[in-house]
């Protein structure tokens, strides 16, 4: 155990891969966890006793599509009878007045939307389905529940030049908070990144509008504007540090230091069906393996940036070197940031791009 490590902030409760979308850019893994490899009822009641014994202040329930689990009007009840913040990422599709006046009696505290795009028709492309409509009527609900909101949108090449649109839409749905989030190339995205990469031109125009909008909107609703780290000269911060702030509980019950750390060939990967979370948070190796500096490398052993980035991304650094402990190459000291370049020179600027291969669900 790291002598610095303290206890989690948030969990993120990851109830189901199972979702009625099929997006392009899912980060979910690959290989999708099956229905009946679902953490049971009382398994994941466990799991919340011990995240709040461990410290957990709030409780992130996720998928797929958490409202695909009949059991969650229970799960939002134990969860907010232990004293923890119950947040629900939805996209919103079976949210119907009775679902929401159901979850908020059982003390859910706040909704997370995801959007695909300000124009319909595109929208319901990138989620694979008639959704747009329905997420729109989602957010009725959910102000009208009296419930704060968050809308998500995933930013990429299809969607970043309505970038305007999007943030008139999240004021029009009485959005509190906006999250802007350019696409990380993990699960299905990777699979899709050259169709997905936005390109340096639809970059520099979108942050003059984000940036405006931040300003008019400051007091009405907060404007999260997360960069496309492969045309940034320094990597993103991911999750504050590895193991530092944040733990993912998959649905087969899969603990990970961040949601995307199963891609990391050799990670032993903890369960929290065999082993208390306590000990996988502060004990298990795969938490350990890159928590503070000690584990760093040159150049970023001696770096100024090494606690304000931690070497960037430890999946995005394997995926593209094949070392998890190498400087993410996004990095523009790293000595692998070539194959940065090379990805941005042969996908990003490209005129003709592949097809989007909308994502595969869960059964």
């Amino acid at each position: 155990m790291a002598e610095s490590t303290e206890p989690p902030f948030g969990l993120l409760a990851e109830l189901t891969h199972r979702c009625p979308l099929h997006c392009a850019y899912c980060s979910n893994p690959l290989e999708l966890v099956r229905r009946n490899e679902e953490l049971s009822t009382d398994t994941w009641r466990r799991v919340f006793d011990e995240a709040r014994e461990l410290g957990v202040l709030q409780v992130h329930l996720s998928g797929g599509e958490p409202l695909a689990r009949p059991d969650l009007p229970r799960l939002v009840e134990h969860a907010s009878g232990l004293g923890m913040y119950v947040n629900l990422v939805t996209s919103g599709l079976a949210l119907t007045e009775e679902v929401a006046t159901d979850l908020v009696a059982r003390g859910l505290d706040h909704v997370q939307l995801s959007v695909q795009d300000a124009d319909r028709a595109n929208a319901d492309l990138l989620a694979g389905t008639r959704a747009h409509d329905r997420k729109l009527v989602a957010a009725e609900v959910v102000r009208r529940s009296g419930l704060p909101l968050t809308v998500n949108v995933v930013l990429h090449k299809a969607n970043l030049d309505h970038v305007g649109g999007i943030i008139e839409l999240a004021e029009q749905l009485g959005a509190d908070r906006l999250e802007l989030a350019n696409t990380q190339y993990y699960g299905w995205a990777l699979r899709n990144r050259a169709a997905l990469l936005p390109t340096r031109a639809q970059l520099a125009s979108a942050a003059p509008i984000v940036r405006a909008a931040q300003q008019r909107l400051a007091d009405r609703m907060e404007i999260v504007y997360v960069v496309a780290d492969y045309h940034e000269a320094h990597p993103k911060p991911c999750m504050h540090g590895w193991g530092s702030r944040q733990l993912t509980v998959a649905p087969d019950g899969a603990v990970l230091p961040c949601p995307a750390a199963s891609v990391i060939d050799g990670l032993p990967i903890e369960n929290v069906q065999h082993r208390p979370l306590a000990e996988i948070w502060y004990d298990s190796a795969s938490f350990n393996a890159y928590r503070d500096t000690d584990w760093m490398r040159e150049p970023c052993r001696s770096c100024a940036r090494r606690e304000l980035d931690f070497g960037g991304c430890r999946c995005q650094a394997f995926q593209l070197t094949g070392d998890a402990a190498a400087t993410d190459p996004v990095c523009s000291l790293s000595p692998d940031h070539g194959l940065v370049r090379t990805i941005l020179a042969r996908d990003a600027d490209q005129p003709d791009r592949p097809a989007l291969v909308p994502r595969s669900v869960a059964r």
